[in-house]
């Protein structure tokens, strides 16, 4: 599987993928996801929202367990990033097959679409709108780089995108929600264990800013005639890493947007994106006030007008309590175990901490040794996704096989 899946969105240039929603690679990957679905005999089906579903058992028989992750990818990302949840997946169920399983609950694999926002800017656009987070007129207003709108993008790939909008009566259906993913960060790596569970999502965000100037001539124009937005941005990337270092969180200009773009002219917009996240919501809310605070003062005094939007936010997540104690107790009493499986938090978002306040989640991480992910040095072990695929049967085993 991992074969048949690492050549499709990959890039010659970077070796990065780039497999954004509804373009070539997607329909690629999607693809893939529907043909090891029926090569398993299972029932494949294409939700209201453009998201994946592989069933086994009765759709409609409710307090199904679920697992999977999703295809997408960020520009130039790694291999592991989601992918290592949906081939993980389907290798548990061929696992428990072969181990004679039988369930006594409905089980689905699932590939959330769009969860990374490469293109329309929204992380988790395909859990959002099941969940009701993202309304279908929100939806409707998403533009790609190009201006090109979603529902536009789903049309040109085959899709009707007059369905969007929430799926309370598919969340109904289902009784838990796994995700496997591979770890981002070093946390298993420094303490020495190939999986761990999740105890909580840090809340985070994105925030755009508009620095807007004056246009004019690089070689002409004296630099205290100049209203350059660039400056003002520069300073605020800066502020950003100070405030961030003061609270004890992250953030970071990732992305940028110059008019008219051109090398010899001045700036008439800068538009960056800031990407925060903390262990609580009162470091989050200080370091979001401090960058912005600080862009302010500098745009004031260099006669820059400011506008600062929120696209997305996603407060913490707590995954439910008991469902993450079931899992710990599932991996601690396997053959040769006993040994706690370690529990550690994550400032990465996933389609499981969209959904956790819809259905019980929990997730499970794989040890990454470098700690690099959203980048094509990304890497997992053979050996620790292996163990990643048994840990994952073993939980589903546990909670849906009598």
């Amino acid at each position: 599987m991992w074969r048949e899946l690492a050549p499709l969105g990959r890039d010659s240039g970077s070796g990065g993928y780039r497999r954004y929603a509804w373009t070539a690679a997607d329909a690629d990957c999607r693809a893939w996801f529907r043909a090891q679905a029926e090569a398993r005999g299972l029932a494949y089906e294409l939700d209201r929202n453009g998201n994946q579903w592989a069933w086994l058992g009765d759709p409609l028989a409710g307090d199904a367990v679920v697992t999977g992750s999703h295809l997408d990818s960020v520009p130039d990302g790694g291999a592991f990033d989601g992918p290592l949840g949906v081939v993980s997946s389907f290798a548990a169920l061929d696992e428990l097959r072969g181990r004679g399983a039988r369930f006594s609950r409905p089980l689905a694999i699932t590939n959330f679409g769009d969860e990374e926002g490469a293109r329309f800017g929204l992380a988790c656009a395909g859990s959002r709108l099941t969940a009701g987070h993202l309304t279908a007129e929100q939806a409707h207003e998403l533009r790609d780089g190009d201006g090109v709108t979603l529902p536009r993008a789903m049309e040109d790939a085959g899709y009707d995108p007059s369905t969007l909008g929430p799926d309370p009566e598919r969340l109904a259906r289902i009784g838990a929600f796994i995700e496997l993913h591979v770890e981002q960060g070093r946390a298993l790596d420094l303490s020495g264990d190939p999986v761990g569970v999740a105890s909580a999502i840090w809340p985070h965000g994105r925030w755009r800013f508009d620095f807007r100037g004056e246009a004019n001539h690089a070689g002409t124009t004296r630099l205290a005639d100049r209203r350059d937005p660039m400056l003002t941005y520069a300073e605020t990337v800066l502020a950003a890493r100070r405030e961030a270092e003061l609270a004890g969180a992250l953030a970071t200009f990732g992305k940028i947007s110059v008019e008219p773009n051109g090398v010899n002219a001045i700036p008439s917009l800068v538009r960056g994106w800031l990407d925060s996240r903390a262990a609580d919501q009162s470091a989050l809310d200080a370091v979001v006030a401090g960058v912005e605070a600080a862009a302010r003062a500098c745009a004031d005094r260099a006669g820059i007008e400011l506008s600062v939007v929120r696209e997305s936010f996603t407060p913490v997540v707590e995954f439910e309590h008991a469902l993450r104690d079931e899992l710990g107790k599932i991996l601690g009493q396997r053959p040769g175990g006993g040994a706690p499986v370690p529990v550690l938090g994550t400032g990465a978002g996933h389609d499981a901490g969209i959904l956790s306040g819809s259905i019980p989640t929990a997730m499970l991480f794989v040890r990454n040794p470098t700690g690099v992910s959203h980048s094509p040095a990304e890497s997992a072990g053979e050996d620790d996704c292996v163990a990643g695929v048994l840990a994952l049967a073993d939980v589903l085993e546990g909670l849906a096989c009598a």
